[in-house]
């Protein structure tokens, strides 16, 4: 019987599956250690704004038809475009 091989795929849920039946162990042979980054975590910033102005800022949210957070990430993104 020939030993399983990790699947060559991008299915998130394929990869769960087999994980979920799997142990990291039996396929010490086919490992390799990665040095590159691979993932780069978002940074996050807090901005403090008064009760009012976020009240303002959810209302040209709501009438734009998208959330608080991407409203302002939108703005600021328009700001660094026009430097």
């Amino acid at each position: 019987m020939t030993a399983p091989r990790i699947p060559q795929t991008d299915s998130i849920q394929e990869l769960a599956q087999f994980w979920d039946t799997h142990d990291l162990t039996e396929f010490e042979d086919e490992l390799e250690e990665v040095t590159d980054t691979v993932f780069e975590r978002e940074k996050t910033c807090e901005i403090r704004l008064h009760p009012r102005e976020i009240e303002a800022v959810e209302g040209i949210a709501r009438s734009e038809g998208i959330g608080l957070t991407d409203l302002i990430r939108k703005w600021v993104l328009e700001k660094i475009h026009l430097c």
